[in-house]
């Protein structure tokens, strides 16, 4: 592959540059097969990002030099004309910010010509930013622990929510971890409602098995367990996108998996079932479709406590 190359991505003229850079050293995964990655799983990703905030996390020296890397909320101002952005309040210090929005493939694609290996978008659409489209947890294991103790609190988290009725669908991180999302899609959804009620869940996990499961932040707390992280129902934090590549030693993602795959895993130990790297992804969207699909459109309300 060469280093340079004008392209057209849906009529929409780019260049691509340093395509023969390697981004991820141990799996000599160059930046050029991060944008082929990124162009190539567009169709299924795009409709999960559009109309959202992103938050961009850029690597322009590869995922070992964390001193070049840095979160890019700001949508850059080199940005073609045709990158739509969207002004959503970034929080009490931040202010109002022009996040990019990704509504196509074209800005996919360019995103990617940025190093920008993960796409952090917001829980809530850029046009009703106080209004969630899902509830969200967020499993991470401490020291001791691994993507199996994630796969039995996120079994937990089917069941409970399965007895009012209420569906959910789960995802590798790409890094250590899991989520699990339940669609909600509703317009009266308010990250008020939200944020408590995921609190309230993390706590009754916690209060159930103390030896497993901590809904507190600090680290100290957080050894041989699980932390169910509610937090990221906030109108003004992002989390990794399904299908975003991660910045870790190789190109793995954050991968939509079955609930059958998470109790195969539970049932036998198996952490390294739950790894995917950019090549299998693709393959798993060929074979299984988008098995995050019905989180975009499943209409849902939160159970009564």
């Amino acid at each position: 592959m060469g280093t340079d190359r004008q392209v057209e991505v849906e009529g929409r003229e780019l260049k691509l540059t340093n395509l023969g850079k390697v981004l991820y050293p141990e799996a000599g995964f160059t930046k050029g097969e991060v944008v082929d990655y990124y162009a190539k799983v567009g169709a299924t990703l795009v409709p999960h990002l559009s109309g959202r905030a992103v938050t961009l996390r850029r690597f322009p020296e590869g995922v070992d030099d964390l001193d070049s890397a840095f979160f890019e909320k700001r949508c850059p101002k080199h940005r073609p004309k045709w990158v739509k952005t969207a002004s959503v309040r970034a929080g009490p210090n931040a202010g109002q910010i022009d996040f990019c929005v990704c509504d196509g493939l074209p800005t996919l694609v360019w995103m990617a010509q940025l190093a920008a290996l993960e796409l952090h978008p917001s829980l809530s659409l850029a046009r009703a930013p106080t209004r969630p489209t899902v509830l969200a947890f967020d499993l991470d294991p401490g020291e001791g622990s691994d993507v199996v103790d994630c796969c039995h609190v996120a079994l937990r988290l089917r069941d409970l929510f399965g007895h009012f009725g209420v569906e959910s669908f789960p995802k590798t991180s790409g890094s250590k971890g899991m989520q699990v999302y339940i669609p909600l899609n509703d317009p009266k959804a308010h990250y008020e409602e939200t944020k408590p009620f995921a609190k309230a869940i993390a706590q009754l996990l916690e209060k159930q098995t103390p030896d497993k499961v901590v809904s507190k932040m600090k680290k100290v707390e957080r050894k041989n367990k699980v932390m169910v992280d509610w937090s990221q129902n906030h109108r003004s934090k992002t989390t990794i996108a399904v299908y975003s590549l991660r910045a870790r030693e190789r190109p793995t993602v954050s991968t939509p998996i079955t609930w059958d795959e998470v109790g195969h895993a539970a049932e036998n130990d198996d952490a390294d079932s739950l790894v995917f790297e950019a090549s299998d992804v693709l393959e798993r969207i060929e074979e299984h479709g988008d098995l995050f699909a019905p989180v975009l459109e499943l209409k849902q309300k939160l159970p009564e406590l």
